[in-house]
């Protein structure tokens, strides 16, 4: 779960294992603190979504750009479907990647981790309502670009 968090707003596989033990190592220096602490997941969540995030400033400020690229292939698909199943899958990363910050970390942590709005306010120290807010933004976002795209053609 913290990897998947840094990956998605690192964009850096190597960079997001660095996070999760750093992380890890943060949680652990602190762990006479952890009956005080409500959430130890929210915790833990927020500690690697705010590491992930200086590494995003630490990297605008050298200047790197870096793409990834990671997709499997599914073995049921003929080579046509397959080629059109991973640009699609490729441009709804682009465009989740696209979006700002706060929007990319609510989809993130909804969608794909599956955590409730509160859980989600706890970790990005925001409001409910904030959370509800982005998550909508960022999936008319989604839907929309993608729609461009799928007609304009891939």
């Amino acid at each position: 779960m913290l990897y998947r968090l840094a990956l998605r707003i690192t964009l850096d596989s190597t960079e997001s294992e660095d996070i999760v033990q750093e992380t890890l190592i943060k949680v652990w220096n602190r762990r006479e603190q952890w009956e005080q602490i409500e959430s130890i997941e929210a915790f833990t969540l927020t500690i690697c979504r705010n590491l992930s995030l200086d590494f995003l400033k630490k990297k605008e400020k050298r200047g790197d750009v870096e793409q990834m690229d990671n997709e499997t292939p599914d073995k049921s698909l003929n080579p046509y479907e397959h080629i059109i199943q991973k640009d699609r899958v490729q441009a709804v990363k682009t465009i989740i990647d696209s979006l700002p910050e706060k929007q990319r970390s609510c989809v993130q942590l909804r969608d794909f981790e599956g955590k409730a709005y509160k859980e989600i306010a706890t970790i990005l120290d925001i409001t409910e309502q904030q959370v509800k807010v982005n998550i909508f933004r960022a999936r008319q976002a989604i839907k929309q670009k993608f729609q461009e795209i799928d007609n304009y053609g891939l």
